[in-house]
């Protein structure tokens, strides 16, 4: 972790927050909902309607494409987000999309392989590959709090993401570690 322990302000960070990692997730299809939910919403507003999404269902593949519509709206879902979080289903159930399954490709492959899926872009399929594949070398700079922390810390401008993404090199091989660090900072 001396990438990110020689960046004066990640340093900071660490200091304040202590070590983190980055641990895949225990089950995969759960996390990929939580990543289709939390798309373009608030955090205060994603975490109730997760919430309520895994109070009343089971979130399994089966049970989401079993599950009526209205009942996935009540929840807080989007028709859209509905359709996204079937799609994403479907994907599990015709394809391996775990940890074993995705091990051998690269990160630009995985990205590939899940933005093909209706409804999973690149920030998506980035969350993926930290939160369920725990892979520690993902910079997501499509991630407003990204951004804001970038912009705050460094005084890059917020919409200026290749400026983001080059100042990341400087964390390989824990870009996805400074990542966390970076939401804390805007937390």
């Amino acid at each position: 972790m001396d990438p990110i322990r020689n960046d004066e302000r990640l340093a900071e960070l660490v200091a304040e927050h202590g070590e983190l990692a980055v641990e895949p997730a225990e089950d995969e299809f759960e996390r990929f909902v939580v990543s289709i939910v939390n798309q373009q919403l608030s955090t205060q507003s994603a975490a109730a309607i997760r919430e309520r999404l895994f109070d009343r269902f089971e979130v399994t593949p089966a049970a989401m494409l079993a599950a009526d519509e209205d009942a996935l709206r009540d929840v807080g879902l989007s028709s859209q987000k509905v359709s996204y979080v079937r799609n994403v289903a479907e994907a599990f159930e015709a394809d391996d999309l775990t940890r074993d399954g995705m091990a051998h490709l690269s990160d630009a492959d995985v990205v590939a392989r899940l933005t093909e899926i209706r409804g999973v872009g690149d920030w998506t399929a980035k969350m993926y590959l930290i939160f369920v594949l725990g892979r520690e070398d993902v910079f997501p700079v499509e991630d407003l709090g990204i951004r804001k922390a970038m912009a705050e810390l460094y005084g890059i401008d917020a919409d200026d993401r290749s400026a983001m993404v080059e100042r990341a090199e400087a964390w390989r091989p824990y870009r996805s570690i400074a990542s966390r660090y970076l939401w804390r900072a805007v937390d």
